[in-house]
């Protein structure tokens, strides 16, 4: 293989890429666990139902954030490329930084094993075997994501609206089975008062997680057609489709199992699955084939989008120079996804990964606290200076600011739960990327001399 001349990755992918990457990314196994999470903490039915319709409108702000940010620098990088732009290097590195070695490829590991734990229902395996497997499916989605991104861009548009099609399914069958009276007076006392004000904000909170992701095409802006129009577009087409199916389905759940049901489930998608007719004797078998699709489209995704950030950071050569490589035939940044991918085959023989993701939720959480600070400073270059969005989100600071209050909301809540891991993740960024940042600037500045 040898490095294409001009290592620049071609716009081959439209505006259902742009959805199918971020509904893709954003409903993954989460939402199978945090339906009890919420109903514990919203308290009653009443109030699960609206902390996921307000917490979905919650954030879409950040979509309208990223929505000018993308039309303003339609290229690979993301959050990279508006820390650079901003005129913080720094920043820049360490959000590439630790992307690479804490958050990108334990997340495709982590995705990996979950597919195999899921197919173990069908055919029990375990040990060696299961992370075997769990490495065959990582290789596979590689190839994909290598040989072609026009390839990878159809397969994650069709696994995605696989992903969809079991939820509708759940939803539609639902609606006509929906006792009125759960809805309207099902409730408990949770550790919040029910009915009050603090447990509906006590549930928005929990849903938070369940809409993260959204913005995973903003890594690939500059291999989308027409970016100025398709990636706004792309972006809040994503924040309602997330938010229509999540809202969907907690109407359903809500309208028949009681909230003590909800909240006190390990399982709540397969107990709610359990109670509807014709297909509730099969709900462990439905639920298991739900949680493989949705895991290999958030596998898929997170294996297309997350080494574009690597390859931005290498162009700017701020990062290995191997990782700007572009494939003379395939025309994708072939060396930055296949070391991506080998790091995550490694992590799967580790032990404890969610763990070790734990101890970098503070270093992420940061990290997307000030992208939305970015949106000032860039704002403030003005079209002089080269920030020229063809999308200005609307309500002028109010979206920015409401991005910035929900980010900062969880940072608090973090550094609550896990304040040792929160500070110890922060020394270990600094610790390990300054030197390596000032190592790579020194040696910029004397090729320029």
């Amino acid at each position: 293989m040898s490095e294409k001349n001009n290592n620049e990755l071609g716009r081959k992918l439209g505006l259902s890429a742009v959805v199918a990457l971020g509904v893709g990314t954003t409903v993954g196994s989460g939402i199978f666990s945090s339906l009890s999470e919420v109903a514990n903490a919203a308290g009653s039915s009443l109030f699960l139902v609206l902390a996921f319709v307000i917490g979905g409108l919650l954030q879409i702000p950040a979509n309208f954030v990223y929505s000018e940010l993308a039309s303003a620098y339609p290229e690979d990088g993301g959050q990279y490329v508006y820390f650079r732009e901003a005129g913080s290097r720094p920043l820049a590195f360490f959000c590439g930084w630790i992307s690479f070695w804490a958050t990108d490829p334990p997340s495709i590991s982590i995705m990996a094993l979950a597919i195999v734990n899921h197919l173990a229902f069908f055919f029990p395996v375990h040990g060696l075997i299961l992370k075997l497997i769990a490495v065959a499916f990582v290789i596979f989605f590689m190839c994909i994501h290598l040989r072609s991104v026009e390839g990878g861009g159809k397969f994650q548009t069709i696994i995605t609206a696989l992903k969809i099609l079991p939820f509708a399914l759940v939803i539609g069958i639902g609606l006509f089975n929906i006792d009125s009276s759960l809805l309207l007076s099902s409730t408990r006392l949770s550790g919040f008062s029910s009915g009050t004000f603090a447990a509906l904000i006590a549930g928005i909170a929990a849903t938070t997680w369940s809409y993260d992701g959204m913005g995973a095409a903003c890594y690939m802006s500059g291999e989308i057609k027409d970016p100025k129009k398709n990636m706004p577009l792309g972006l809040i087409l994503t924040a309602i489709v997330v938010l229509v199916l999540y809202a969907g389905l907690t109407f359903v759940a809500s309208g028949m199992l009681t909230i003590d049901e909800l909240a006190e489930s390990s399982a709540p998608i397969a107990l709610l699955a359990s109670k509807l007719p014709v297909i509730g004797s099969y709900a462990g078998t439905i639920v298991a084939i739900m949680a493989i699709i949705v895991v290999i489209g958030s596998l898929s995704s997170c294996i297309m989008y997350q080494p574009r950030i690597e390859y931005a950071m290498a162009k700017d050569n701020l990062f290995f120079k191997s990782f700007a490589k572009v494939h003379p035939k395939y025309e994708t940044p072939y060396f930055s996804i296949i070391i991506q991918c080998a790091v995550a085959i490694v992590l799967i023989f580790a032990t404890d990964l969610s763990g070790l993701l734990g101890y970098f939720t503070m270093v992420a959480l940061l990290k997307n606290l000030l992208t939305f600070f970015t949106i000032f400073v860039l704002r403030k270059k003005g079209s002089e200076k080269g920030y020229n969005p063809s999308y200005i989100c609307p309500g002028g600071i109010i979206m920015p600011v409401i991005a910035i209050v929900m980010t900062g909301t969880l940072i608090w809540g973090e550094l609550t739960y896990a304040p040792v891991q929160s500070l110890l993740c922060a020394l270990i960024a600094v610790v390990t990327g300054l030197p390596v940042y000032y190592y790579w600037d020194r040696k910029n500045k004397a090729a320029e001399k």
